[in-house]
């Protein structure tokens, strides 16, 4: 029944509208995750929030202690401005696996999307954008706090929710790729712990990668937290020169890449 509903919308659209993105049928999918999000607001944002920034109070004020200066900051300002990309993750990666998972499998959500004039390429971009903006927002609070901790304001940190949702969305493409891959929900264990835990552990985050083994340190650059963190620290204490489109490049190519195989992935399990 659900196969034949989503092929007879998919054959009533001309063979090129599959391949646009259309404006009009992303806000469609945006409108319904705002509708929601008003209603569940109190328990996403505490969950987004609240975990980072134990890190940022655990962290900053307990090794803080031991490792008063770090990289030439103060160990609070240093893990308040890294522990941002910890919050990106967990505000975007983390309901992108689970959020589509349960959406796809249990509640049947992505059927009677798809029903309407909305192809998986315009739902896949739809989600990833709802939750880069969450992540813009909710990446900031580790940084927040730490203002009322001592971090002196500056003009750049109004660049931080932008670095934030530009790594948000490849994040959020990538939850979206795991869920369209795992058979189980149980199967998001492996991704938690074999990949994701490790990237932001070595993102330099909590100590600079520089003092990581060399193929470890060199490997970074592979790991789109690394960026992330080096951006907002750029953002936050000044830019230190043109290789900073480094970092924006590689979380475009991270975005990009997660974005087109998290459509082609989804699309097999809802459609093909």
């Amino acid at each position: 029944m659900r196969g034949s509903a989503v092929s007879t919308s998919s054959r009533a659209q001309p063979p090129d509208r599959l391949r646009r993105i259309e404006p009009a049928a992303v806000a469609g999918v945006l409108s319904r995750e705002w509708t929601v999000f008003t209603r569940y607001w109190v328990s996403t944002t505490f969950s987004s929030i609240v975990e980072p920034t134990i890190y940022l109070l655990a962290f900053g004020f307990g090794l803080g202690v031991l490792l008063p200066a770090i990289g030439g900051l103060d160990y609070l300002d240093f893990i308040g401005t890294g522990i941002v990309a910890t919050a990106v993750m967990f505000s975007s990666a983390f309901p992108g696996m689970f959020g589509t998972f349960v959406k796809r499998r249990f509640q049947r959500t992505y059927d009677a999307i798809l029903a309407a004039p909305v192809d998986t390429g315009e739902l896949v971009t739809a989600e990833a954008l709802w939750l880069s903006l969450r992540a813009g927002v909710y990446g900031c609070a580790p940084m927040i706090v730490a203002i009322f901790f001592g971090l002196d304001p500056s003009p750049g940190m109004l660049l931080v929710p932008f670095i934030a949702a530009l790594t948000g969305f490849g994040f959020a493409s990538l939850g979206i790729l795991i869920a369209g891959i795992a058979r189980s929900i149980d199967n998001f264990n492996y991704v938690i712990s074999a990949v994701l835990t490790p990237l932001f552990l070595v993102a330099g985050t909590f100590f600079p990668v520089d003092v990581l083994p060399a193929p470890v340190a060199a490997a970074s650059v592979l790991n789109p937290l690394y960026h992330c963190v080096e951006l907002v620290r750029g953002a936050v204490f000044g830019f230190s020169g043109w290789g900073q489109l480094g970092h924006v490049a590689g979380l475009v190519v991270f975005g990009a890449v997660a974005w087109a195989l998290a459509i082609r992935r989804l699309r097999a399990r809802l459609i093909d």
